[in-house]
């Protein structure tokens, strides 16, 4: 089962080697970090903002060809977490064809803010980063 979730949150420290991003479940109380790079995390808060720069990055660059050849992100779907490593799945309609491609969760959220696409976490995935008993995410 998959459940909607929102960005809540970037947290960027410059000085860190890793950034954190929280999805919090749409419905409810669950939510959880993800560690991220600080260019990912860059471009995901550039995106929000709707900041252009003056020639395309990368995540401007893949908007770009999915619309190129008449895709449209249709959502991001977190799908496993593995090692402690999560791992996404973009979901692109094209000509009424579904086309899913693998990709970072950080990538895919950097993609998919800029046009307020649907963000999901399959279920066995939030069991996984959200305790039983509260909505906190594990240590």
């Amino acid at each position: 089962m998959l459940v909607r979730m929102d960005l809540a949150r970037i947290i960027i420290r410059e000085q860190a080697d890793s950034q954190i991003i929280v999805l919090k479940e749409r419905d409810g109380d669950r939510h959880f970090p993800i560690l991220i790079g600080l260019n990912e995390a860059i471009a995901i808060d550039r995106r929000i903002r709707g900041a252009q720069p003056p020639r395309p990055l990368t995540h401007d660059l893949m908007a770009k060809i999915i619309e190129g050849l008449d895709g449209e992100l249709e959502k991001v779907v977190l799908t496993d977490l593995r090692d402690h490593t999560f791992y996404a799945t973009l979901v692109i309609r094209r000509n009424g064809d579904v086309i899913s491609v693998d990709s970072r969760p950080s990538d895919a959220i950097a993609l998919g803010v800029a046009n307020d696409t649907a963000i999901y976490v399959e279920e066995h995935v939030l069991r996984a980063v959200c305790s039983p008993d509260e909505a906190d995410p594990q240590d």
